[in-house]
């Protein structure tokens, strides 16, 4: 099996010659050391000496203030404090606005002004090899719309003014299913899989209750994913943290994997994941992130994948824990992560 048969393979729960694994997006401070670590020059030559599967391609976006699809929208009343994280907690434009009419009042910014596709086509063109191409387009709707109020407001907002809520996160779920359709027109055939998301949990709960979820989140959710379905994609739905209650709803939405199972997060321990839900759903990641890569030996680390393969021998693509790569993890225990995952591996397969 070729990466890209494997990670569809994985995903269908079809019977695979070793798991699909994936590096996840390591972030620019751990590169130093992942590179020297594997003696690689590049994300390219660092791809290749571990064996990964899976190219992530981001979704290409230049407006005149932000880079990165993601910060689209700068709901701050004070503008963005970075042009790297959104503003969650900040009062927002929509903070004091009850009038769901008021909802066009923003300055809505148009994904075919900042989107081009002749580069999204090169960017994915440029993927070599035969690497799971993975869009990572995020549409993170309802992290947004608690941008656009400030977290507090928001989330009190769906019980004492659910209508503009309703609103303003309708309004920027559009906002992405334009941009998506730009991007999947452009890309093709050649895109294989997309990451969407939003994070719904803490380390021990849901942030919110399943009920105002599947009220107000999960109408643009199913609407996403329906349209990356639409296009032959498959679905890897991202949320951190304790999601467990919320693994239904997805799977009746229809996406493909959940990402990233939060390995210590209460209720996404693999084992009880496997017994619930294998048949039903594939997953990525569950090398925990939070403890074992940051201070676990690269033994304990292939000790994990091997119980991880026999808990799933196939419908889990191999992954940390979180989708970003810090500088914390050992690059040895990275080593160690993907010589368990592709131990036994027959390329004859």
């Amino acid at each position: 099996m070729n990466s890209r048969e494997r990670f569809h393979a994985t995903l269908e729960r079809r019977p695979v010659d070793r798991p699909a694994s994936w590096l996840g997006i390591p972030a620019g401070a751990a590169m130093p050391a992942l590179l020297e670590h594997f003696n690689a020059s590049d994300l390219c030559g660092l791809k290749a000496a571990i064996g990964d599967d899976v190219w992530p391609v981001e979704l290409p976006y230049h407006s005149d203030f932000s880079d990165a699809i993601y910060m689209a929208f700068d709901f701050a009343k004070t503008g963005h404090l970075s042009n790297e994280e959104r503003t969650l907690n900040s009062p927002g434009f929509f903070e004091e606005i009850t009038d769901p009419a008021a909802v066009e009042e923003f300055p809505w910014p148009d994904p075919a002004r900042f989107i081009d596709p002749a580069e999204c086509r090169a960017v994915v063109d440029a993927v070599p090899g035969d690497y799971a191409v993975l869009g990572v387009v995020w549409s993170a709707h309802f992290q947004d719309a608690c941008a656009a109020f400030g977290m507090e407001t928001a989330l009190m907002n769906m019980v004492a003014e659910p209508e503009i809520f309703r609103a303003v996160i309708d309004r920027i779920t559009k906002f992405y299913l334009e941009a998506n359709e730009i991007f999947y027109q452009a890309a093709g055939p050649r895109l294989d899989a997309v990451l969407i998301g939003n994070d719904f949990g803490s380390q021990s709960s849901l942030m919110l209750s399943r009920e105002l979820i599947r009220e107000f989140v999960f109408p643009g959710t199913k609407a996403l994913v329906d349209q990356a379905k639409a296009h032959g994609l498959k679905v890897i739905h991202h949320s951190c943290g304790a999601i467990r209650d919320l693994i239904p709803d997805l799977i009746g939405i229809g996406v493909d994997a959940i990402h990233p199972i939060q390995a210590l997060a209460s209720g996404m321990d693999a084992e009880s994941l496997a017994r619930e839900f294998s048949g039903r759903v594939s997953f990525c990641g569950g090398v925990d992130a939070q403890n074992l890569l940051v201070s676990g030996t690269p033994e304990q680390v292939r000790q994990r994948v091997r119980e991880l393969r026999a808990l799933f021998p196939t419908g889990l693509v191999i992954s940390p824990s979180h989708e970003a790569i810090l500088p914390d993890i050992a690059p040895a225990n990275i080593g160690a992560l993907f010589e368990a995952a592709a131990e036994n591996r027959s390329d004859k397969a």
